[in-house]
């Protein structure tokens, strides 16, 4: 729950427009990569695939950075999923918390991967590496996702095969959720390794543009008729994948301007 006091444990004053959230789970999937649940607020609303502003109560003025909120809009806990940055001003702490401990968040979500921001369209595409899964572990748990798209696929990329455990024991568990299991059989998660032996390597832009992508999937590639795009990863993956799409025809939106495939340009460290 949420602590009373304008004061941390530690003696810290919490900032004004600030929750102070308690630690109900971590779970470390590599030297790199883990995943954190806090307490939600009761007042606190946002929408699947919005980031918002959290840090530690560790400092007269704590270091914030933005994280996508892993968890759908109707689940009772807020969910992270983060990488752990040596040195980092935030992450070199975070990666440390534990059950019981305290993590603040501003109180105003934001954020273009919604799917207010696209228009109406019949399939769906999630491009994402590493941790730029966060905000379609939201988006692949919200019953709206499948009722405005008849197809969902979801595209991660990681370096190593142990970094797409994460995306991978979600992908299948989605499909067991009692709220969303039936729809999201429409779900499709396809997995690719830059650096180890897998049975699909290489960027997700190459394998778009040698159309190895669709010939897996068996599907026709993108069209702006038919297609929707939502991107998150790298600053490097986000500007190789938007160029991707737009070679496909497709147009970048907005909140104030929806159109044919969105871009979250908000990081960890």
């Amino acid at each position: 729950m949420a602590l009373d006091s304008t004061q941390t444990s530690d003696g810290f004053p919490i900032p004004a427009g600030v929750f102070a959230q308690t630690v109900t789970e971590v779970a470390h999937y590599t030297d790199r990569l883990f995943r954190f649940r806090i307490t939600r607020p009761a007042s606190f609303r946002f929408r699947s695939g919005e980031f918002l502003m959290i840090g530690l109560p560790n400092a007269e003025k704590p270091v914030f950075r933005a994280y996508s909120v892993a968890s759908p809009s109707w689940d009772d806990a807020l969910e992270f999923y983060s990488i752990k940055v040596p040195g980092g001003p935030l992450t070199e702490h975070l990666q440390k918390i534990r059950e019981g401990d305290t993590v603040l968040m501003r109180k105003k979500p934001t954020g273009t991967l919604v799917l207010d921001a696209l228009l109406p369209g019949k399939r769906l595409w999630m491009f994402s590496t590493g941790t730029g899964i966060a905000p379609f572990a939201s988006l692949i748990r919200d019953p709206e996702t499948y009722e405005k798209f008849d197809e969902v696929i979801l595209t991660q990329t990681c370096r190593t095969v142990a970094e797409l455990r994460y995306g991978q024991d979600l992908a299948a568990a989605v499909k067991e959720d009692p709220l969303v299991g039936e729809m999201a059989q429409r779900l499709r998660h396809y997995c690719t390794v830059t650096r180890e032996d897998f049975p699909v390597r290489g960027r997700i832009t190459d394998l778009m543009a040698s159309g190895q992508l669709f010939n897996d999937l068996g599907v026709d590639p993108i069209t702006p008729e038919r297609d929707r795009g939502m991107i998150c990863g790298s600053m490097e993956m986000l500007k190789d994948t938007k160029a991707a799409l737009e070679g496909f025809g497709l147009v970048e939106g907005s909140n104030n301007r929806p159109d044919t495939f969105v871009v979250e340009r908000a990081f960890v460290d």
